[in-house]
């Protein structure tokens, strides 16, 4: 038994606070946020990176995440800052963690954390929504349609029952682009919308419109066709809100003013998060941090490439 006033299994203490940008993408994007917060833990253990610990009986590494994409989006723009016991190079740091994360997890940038808190910075997201199988000229008038309502509340099932949220009251601004078509969408698929060539090396990948008993050669097949056709694509910057307006949400506004219903689940990547300037833009959160400390960190691998291993 501990005496009083004396953790029970004191650690040591930490002396330096490091903030971190990573990307979570392809398939990964599948992964709730407990996942992808138990595979950082497992990469700062296995990169050797001097995480300290809170104290009591059951100590756990001292992470504070911001903002987690919602689970099935992927992102450029994921925050955390993590408590060192050891004043380590940043650089270091995202070298070291960025070679043992998992496909589909990479350290983009890694900086030593200055006075104030990170949460403090960010207050909006830019999310890139891909809606293959809708024209850009029928995403357009969707979103006219949504602009010009004053609110447009749209109902979410939640863990103490369903919400109701204003998504218009959150929408800072919408943008339309728009293309042929899609080639490659291998990062996008699901695992059960039939199975990819390098799910299990050596068979021969599904024709589409296979009917098998599961029904994913038709999802497969679906999205194919959709992905073939036209593509718009929404990118919308969006006010952090209690409860928080996602991708979805967006969507199901869009349905609701205009009756826009994409033929294939749609995908959506944040490419942003950060705190709203005068002019609309959003304002790195980790500048500030770079400014204060002196040092330009250069990121582990820049936005947009992924791993080739």
């Amino acid at each position: 038994m501990s005496r009083q006033g004396t953790a029970a299994h004191p650690s040591a203490p930490t002396v330096a606070k490091v903030r971190m940008r990573f990307a979570k993408r392809g398939r990964a994007r599948f992964s709730s946020h407990r996942d992808v917060a138990r595979a950082m833990e497992w990469a700062l253990r296995r990169a050797g990176v001097p995480v300290s610990l809170s104290h009591g009986f059951s100590p756990h590494p001292r992470l504070s995440w911001l903002g987690a994409a919602p689970t099935g989006a992927a992102s450029e723009a994921e925050f955390v800052e993590i408590g060192l016991t050891v004043d380590l190079d940043p650089a270091d740091v995202a070298r070291e963690v960025d070679a043992v994360l998992p496909e589909g997890l990479s350290v983009l940038d890694v900086v030593r954390a200055g006075p104030g808190a990170l949460a403090d910075r960010i207050d909006a997201s830019v999310w890139r929504i891909t809606m293959p199988g809708v024209a850009p000229e029928q995403l357009a008038d969707a979103v006219a349609a949504l602009e010009a309502a004053d609110v447009v509340e749209v109902e979410r099932m939640t863990k103490n029952g369903p919400r109701t949220l204003d998504v218009r009251a959150a929408l800072v601004e919408l943008t339309v682009d728009g293309a042929a078509g899609v080639t490659d969408a291998s990062a996008d698929r699901h695992p059960n919308d039939g199975r990819a060539r390098d799910d299990a090396p050596g068979d021969r990948p599904r024709p589409a419109g296979d009917d098998a008993p599961d029904g994913t050669g038709e999802v497969a097949d679906r999205r194919a066709r959709a992905l073939r056709a036209a593509c718009g694509t929404l990118t919308a910057v969006v006010r952090h809100t209690t409860p928080a307006v996602r991708p979805d949400d967006v969507v199901s506004a869009l349905r609701s003013v205009a009756g826009l219903e994409p033929p294939v689940p749609v995908t959506a990547t944040r490419m942003e998060q950060g705190r709203l300037g005068d002019s609309g833009e959003l304002l790195d959160p980790l500048e500030a941090d770079r400014a204060t400390t002196g040092r330009e960190t250069v990121p582990a691998r820049h936005a947009g490439e992924d791993r080739s291993d």
